[in-house]
């Protein structure tokens, strides 16, 4: 895993699993890899996986089950994206917004590419 500065690792741990929670690649009550078998997986120190693991606990998004591990929460999903949202609502559109007036963007500059992304794809008939 590649680690980005300036973010601590324990969090861009917890993200990615969270990233792989929303993927389905665990499923609510399912069980997810132990905090060693993380950490060996992501080439990290097992304290600092502990630590990711235990923010989604107090998050939420995972449980323990004592001798058993880790699994995923039945609402695992809401929650990350409740949160997800809440954070681009709070910190990136507001900084999406300052650097469009700094650059003279209006909405109706960006529409164009917001209805492109938004298409659905086109498929050749062969005729």
């Amino acid at each position: 895993m590649n680690f980005k500065d300036g973010l601590p690792i324990y969090i861009q741990i917890a993200d990615r699993l969270a990233d792989e929670i929303l993927a389905g690649k665990y499923k609510a009550d399912g069980r997810v890899p132990a905090v060693r078998e993380y950490s060996a997986l992501l080439e990290v120190n097992v304290n600092t996986t502990a630590k990711a693991f235990e923010l989604l606990v107090q998050r939420g998004v995972l449980y323990n089950k004592r001798g058993l591990g880790s699994f995923v929460s039945p609402t695992a999903c809401d929650i990350i994206l409740a949160s997800r949202r809440r954070d681009f609502l709070e910190r990136t559109l507001p900084e999406l917004f300052r650097t469009m007036r700094q650059l003279g963007l209006t909405p109706d500059d960006l529409q164009h590419l917001w209805d492109a992304e938004s298409a659905p794809p086109t498929r050749d008939i062969p005729g």
